[in-house]
């Protein structure tokens, strides 16, 4: 691997084995790769707010119960990871139930840290030329057209002028195909690490890409509120049977209070939104959690 794509490469080492781990850990060094140590299997959570590429793990660490539930579920929430298992005696039982459940490879200890970052090698390779042949199909969603492959939407056509991030929060919840994404969710991926608490970051960008779509696409209603959860996108048109009132846009948060919908007050969020931008917590937004 190319210096530039080992400098690429996020490895994450899940091992107890501190000799291994440090022998390991110098060769990483000495190539210039980036690592994260660790010694406790964390929240699969918290591994996909690390954005790490590859995993080496040894899964005597977790114990046969906990395979499916850490490995099976990283391989479903992180299908882009490679996974090299590296672990000591095994049976082919245990070889062929981890590699179905989700590793790309399985080395047995002892064995030589070169073999280990080669395996690894191969593994993100062997991702990336996958990746590469994979078409990315458009969203086709009421007027609108997403195109994640070159990060614009269309609404009838025409451009929608949204910015990097709010087209990421966009692109995030029309993939999920109805699922309602609970704003820790939605920041963890589009921002790439925990939420604190009181941040309405996610509120606010919700609310900018409801301004811009109801701006482009004024006969559909995209984005709705599931207040104490989170967000979920399913395009309504407004006018969809003669005489019908157009579905009433959320007043209000979770803790009760009243607010506005963003056809109604479009200004008042500006100082909020360029606190969230900032990665700050919007002082507008703190008394009007989730009533974008």
């Amino acid at each position: 691997m190319s210096p530039t794509d080992s400098a690429a490469t996020r490895l994450a080492i899940l091992d107890s084995d501190s000799g291994f781990v440090r022998v390991l850990v110098n060769r990483l060094e000495s190539h210039g790769w980036q690592y994260r140590r660790l010694e406790a299997p964390p929240r699969v959570e918290e591994f996909v707010a690390m954005r790490v590429n590859a995993l080496v793990v040894d899964l005597a660490l977790l114990g046969p119960g906990a395979w499916e539930g850490f490995l099976g579920r990283l391989a479903d929430t992180m299908p882009g990871l490679g996974v090299v298992v590296c672990t000591g005696r095994s049976t082919v039982a245990q070889r062929v139930r981890g590699l179905r459940l989700g590793a790309d490879d399985w080395v047995s200890k002892p064995c030589h840290p070169e073999e280990v970052l080669a395996r690894v090698e191969a593994v993100v390779r062997r991702r990336k030329r996958a990746a590469g042949r994979e078409e990315v199909e458009p969203v086709a969603a009421g007027d609108l057209e997403i195109r994640a492959d070159q990060f614009q939407a269309f609404a009838e056509g025409r451009s929608v002028d949204f910015t990097r991030r709010e087209f990421e929060v966009l692109a995030l919840l029309a993939q999920a195909e109805g699922r309602v994404l609970q704003r820790e969710e939605i920041y963890q991926q589009v921002w790439g690490y925990a939420m604190a608490h009181g941040d309405r970051s996610v509120d606010v960008f919700i609310r900018k890409v409801r301004q811009k779509l109801e701006q482009a696409s004024p006969r559909w209603q995209y984005v709705h509120t599931h207040f104490g959860v989170g967000y979920r996108f399913d395009p309504q048109r407004l006018d969809c049977a003669p005489g019908a009132q157009p579905e009433a846009l959320p007043l209000g948060d979770e803790r009760g209070g009243s607010g506005d919908s963003a056809r109604e007050q479009p200004a008042r969020a500006g100082a909020g939104e360029r606190a969230a931008e900032r990665g700050g917590e919007p002082r507008v937004e703190q008394d009007r959690a989730s009533f974008v």
